[in-house]
């Protein structure tokens, strides 16, 4: 009964290897948009970027800085969805993110948004909500989504910083990556 259990569990693990380049595509397909988003935010204001690298988190170089992280954000994005270098893409892209938790998020503790169930936030969502439903338009406000108080904590750079991480170590993955179709050509010309 074992032996019958472990054969047919190697027999769906044989199969599904087939499919092993869906898990680091899905990882590249996520991290695409908020990664260029950034980028492309930090160079449509790229004055602005840098004095806010300068000034609020006192980063030396801040002009290059800004042009760095911009560019490492933009080309490593597009990089990763192509699936074209990517551990070496993922690399200045988990620097970027472990510079963002630290020297921005670090200081409003794990949670990207305010839990709700904290007393102070609910004071201040409550009073937003009043204020919102006496002069402004409450149901159009909030019927795309919830009143809630941004937190700008390290959750979505240490969630992006994990995803990177498992790139680094598994590649841009099988089928779906250019990496791995410029590795078998490689790999037939060289045979």
């Amino acid at each position: 009964m074992i032996t019958q259990f472990i054969k047919r569990y190697q027999a769906l693990v044989s199969f599904l290897d087939h499919f092993s380049g869906l898990g680091p595509f899905a990882l590249r397909a996520f991290l695409f948009w908020p990664l260029f988003f950034a980028g492309w935010q930090k160079f449509q204001s790229i004055d602005a970027t840098a004095q806010w690298f300068e000034h609020s988190l006192n980063i030396p170089f801040a002009t290059t800085m800004a042009y760095l992280a911009a560019s490492t954000e933009l080309i490593g994005a597009i990089l990763l969805l192509l699936g074209l270098l990517t551990r070496l893409s993922a690399i200045p892209l988990l620097i970027t993110m472990v510079v963002a938790a630290v020297s921005v998020h670090w200081k409003n503790g794990w949670s990207a948004i305010a839990s709700s169930s904290d007393p102070d936030i609910a004071v201040r969502l409550e009073r937003g909500r009043s204020i919102l439903q006496d002069y402004g338009n409450y149901d159009w406000l909030t019927e795309q989504g919830s009143w809630v108080i941004l937190n700008n904590g390290i959750e979505f750079a240490a969630t992006y910083a994990v995803m990177l991480l498992a790139l680094i170590f598994s590649g841009g993955g099988r089928y779906l990556s250019l990496d791995y179709w410029l590795k078998r050509r490689l790999i037939t010309a060289n045979n």
